[in-house]
């Protein structure tokens, strides 16, 4: 290179400049104010001119020259390239960036003409300390209408959502929206927001989906990287929607689990439970039903829920029989050793002899316990359970508890576990009719159930909770309130993903004054008569128990 002394006014454009779009006047304010203090520090770098002529052409430094012209500099010091320096891109593309950022469509045609001579993305962004996504993030501007990067170039630039839209769409759809939203003589700027709304597409991202690549290749399903997504996340997606689901279908279907069937949603995204159908928040059990279905996202969610046990309902023909069996029955059944009446009197003792030995007799503890979960299978006890469809079947429990020769036969450790399975099929939290109101949050609070309790930090749980609510469960975590509620709840989730979150309301102990009303109506009035416990513990004869003289005599 060759350094010398020029007229800047008799300096040429160069018509293939790497900087088109205007730099900002305050740049330019700034450059102007450098110069008329302390000259031009770099100087500008011509070529001859490639006609023969004796002018030269700025292949760099355009700002320079037209500031020192509005300087009113005589001369300024230029340094003349070789004629085959114009094949250094990059040289030119760095002074540029160096001093004022490029515009991006400036920018990516300035990548593109260093494609074209050779050099790769990674070479690229290596020598612009730029990421390699961002490289290509650009690039994406060559799937752009030349007619919009015209309007970007002038300054105009659409948001990164808006640019991502327009990019992933394809010319002939951004020419037809042109036409409708390109800028008028009134209104120089264009509605990027406006633009992007009439060529956004459904996406599926394929984090979502649950089907395979073979499946994805049946249906014809291809990938699309999404460069404007957060890059440790998987961006990939499709914009066929119908082939999509119908993967997701066909994957539901040939993965269902027992008890599990493909529902419906309705207009606002919420799964369609079948008719009677109640749905179960909690730990569903083995007789309950799973349905999957599939979100606005696409994506395969699962709900469980319960059928009302079905009753066999009585035909004709089942009457008919019925009739039949009983006449046949009643001409074959001789006249039996006791009536029905005497029936009804063996009854009346028997029950009267019961209550008094189980007042008075000694019993073991862990016979006492026994006899408690063969009370709960009597045929005169009706359980509304909550872990059960219809009504608890307790007497499946005590079975377990008889030996072969028909009498109470066990070892502790049966006893405890029939205890235990007995206790889940009678203690129920549910909001319907299987509920035990207080006395199951008593239970729970005795024997440390909160600990059980699931992470409650879920969607649908959340969406629950007034403003109120969600603004109290954001105290004493990092969690700021937002605007919207909707983006509060998602803090929070994201907050108790790895933690758990228990609202106070789900908590067993119930409020003292809740149980002292509830003991209070339940507990015995005044003056009500001893119970047969009572009498137990206050008679002086308790601990000499012995059967009536009749029964003793009988025994004999």
């Amino acid at each position: 290179m060759e350094l010398m002394m020029v007229d800047p006014r008799a300096l040429k454009e160069n018509p293939d400049q790497m900087r088109r779009s205007k730099s900002s006047p305050q740049a330019d304010a700034l450059l102007l104010a450098s110069i008329k203090a302390v000259g031009i520090v770099q100087p500008p770098v011509i070529l001859p001119a490639r006609d023969g002529g004796n002018g030269y052409v700025i292949h760099f430094g355009h700002r320079r020259v037209a500031q020192a012209i509005a300087a009113e500099l005589a001369e300024i010091r230029v340094l003349v390239a070789d004629s085959d320096a114009d094949h250094d891109a990059m040289r030119a593309l760095v002074e540029n960036v160096a001093r004022e950022p490029l515009n991006p469509v400036d920018l990516w045609r300035s990548i593109e003409r260093l494609v074209a001579l050779g050099w790769t993305e990674e070479s690229i962004a290596l020598a612009l300390a730029l990421p390699v996504r961002q490289v290509r993030k650009l690039r994406l501007l060559a799937n752009v209408l030349p007619a919009m990067l015209d309007q970007m170039a002038k300054g105009d630039m659409p948001g990164e959502p808006q640019l991502r839209v327009v990019a992933a769409a394809s010319i002939d759809e951004q020419s037809e929206v042109w036409k409708k939203y390109k800028p008028r003589k009134a209104d120089p700027q264009v509605s990027w927001n406006d633009v992007a709304r009439a060529l956004t597409k459904t996406r599926m991202y394929a984090r979502h989906a649950s089907f395979d690549d073979e499946l994805a290749t049946a249906y014809g399903i291809t990938w699309v990287e999404d460069l404007f997504a957060p890059a440790d996340e998987d961006s990939r997606y499709t914009t066929a929607v119908e082939a999509f689901l119908g993967a997701q279908n066909e994957w539901m279907t040939n993965h269902l689990p027992k008890r599990g069937t493909v529902i419906e949603v309705n207009e606002w995204g919420q799964p369609k439970l079948p008719a009677k159908a109640e749905r179960v928040w909690g730990k569903p059990g083995k007789s309950d039903c799973t349905g999957w279905y599939l979100d606005r996202d696409g994506q395969i969610q699962s709900v469980a829920y319960r059928m009302p046990q079905v009753k066999k309902a009585k035909g004709k023909a089942g009457e008919t029989e019925e009739a039949a069996a009983d006449d046949i029955e009643t001409t074959a059944k001789a006249r039996p050793d006791v009536t029905r009446k005497g029936m009804e009197m063996i009854g009346d003792l028997r029950t009267d002899a019961l209550h008094e030995a189980l007042a008075r007799a000694p019993i073991e503890d862990d016979t006492l316990l026994g006899l408690l979960v063969l009370a709960f299978a009597g045929q005169n006890v009706s359980i509304a359970s909550g872990n059960a469809d219809g009504y608890a079947q307790i007497s499946r429990h005590a079975a377990r508890l008889i030996g072969e020769d028909g009498k109470l036969a066990f070892d502790r450790d049966t006893l405890q576990q029939v205890a235990r399975a007995t206790l889940i099929d009678v203690l129920s939290c549910r909001e319907n009719r299987s509920d035990s109101g207080v006395a199951a949050h008593i239970a729970g609070d005795a024997i440390g159930a909160d600990t059980f309790l699931p992470n409650m930090a879920t969607d649908d749980f959340l969406s629950c909770l007034s403003r109120t609510a969600i603004e109290a469960a954001c105290k004493d975590t990092a969690v700021l309130p937002a605007q919207r509620v909707k983006d509060t709840r998602a803090a929070l989730v994201r907050h108790y993903a790895e933690t758990r979150f228990l609202h106070p309301a789900a908590l067993f102990a119930p409020a003292p004054d809740k149980v002292a009303a509830w003991a209070d109506k339940h507990g015995r009035a005044e003056d009500d008569e001893e119970s047969g416990a009572d009498a137990f513990n206050e008679s002086d004869e308790a601990e000499d128990v012995q059967p009536a003289d009749g029964y003793a005599e009988a025994a004999e």
